[in-house]
């Protein structure tokens, strides 16, 4: 479903990602761990098309990468660490903009049931402003889950969320697997990772030092 090819993303003299290869098939959740400024998000942002390489080449399903390429937009859900929403627009709001975008079919009843499972029914009218920072992450997860998808790009989808919430998460994007959404997602949360991913790549000073099953790589990863 992705495969980036000899990639690698240098920002003048600092070499932001050095050249690797990574392969997510349909239904395989890919877990990407390390410190700050290891180049988790760098590769979350190649990956989803947000920027280009250096060098390599990035393709989703046999289609080069490229955001802007409506057959790669309909099919490709990103919930970034900026936050990205319009303060003028309510949570319901937003929902609805993401499914008509998207032609989502029977709009309503998609929209009520991810406010339900967000826990968002009570803020549905509510403006981003007047959230809580975990509200407003789960506004965030309830955009990418309102529409289709069949990859999914998450960098910390666990941030600002409680326990709760974070095991919801977890089951979804289980969930996600198990309907063969290709998942690939960075996480600085170890229950996270352990429970979702089925392989963990663990990135050092923009190169990858580890990549296989979390039970094989978790002794590097936490250190």
């Amino acid at each position: 479903m992705l495969t980036l090819a000899g990639v690698s993303r240098r920002f003048g003299e600092r070499e932001a990602l050095q050249r690797l290869d990574l392969h997510v098939a349909p239904g395989e959740r890919v877990a990407l761990t390390g410190s700050n400024g290891s180049g988790k998000s760098t590769l979350l942002r190649l990956a989803c098309g947000r920027d280009r390489p250096t060098t390599g080449s990035i393709r989703f399903d046999g289609l080069p990468m490229d955001e802007d390429d409506p057959r790669v937009r309909s099919r490709v859900a990103v919930v970034a660490e900026a936050l990205s929403c319009y303060p003028d627009l309510t949570v319901r709001q937003h929902l609805e903009l993401v499914a008509v975008a998207h032609a989502v079919p029977d709009p309503d009843s998609v929209i009520e049931r991810c406010l339900d499972e967000h826990r968002l029914a009570a803020h549905a009218d509510a403006l981003p402003g007047s959230l809580s920072s975990g509200q407003t992450q789960a506004m965030l997860l309830a955009a990418a889950w309102v529409r289709p998808r069949d990859l999914l790009v998450l960098d910390e989808p666990e941030q600002r969320l409680d326990a709760t919430a974070r095991d919801r998460l977890a089951a979804r994007l289980r969930a996600e697997g198990e309907r063969g959404t290709a998942v690939l997602f960075a996480t600085h949360h170890p229950a996270l990772a352990h429970s979702v991913a089925d392989r963990v790549l663990v990135l050092e000073d923009g190169r990858v030092v580890s990549d296989g099953p979390p039970e094989r790589t978790s002794a590097q990863w936490q250190r």
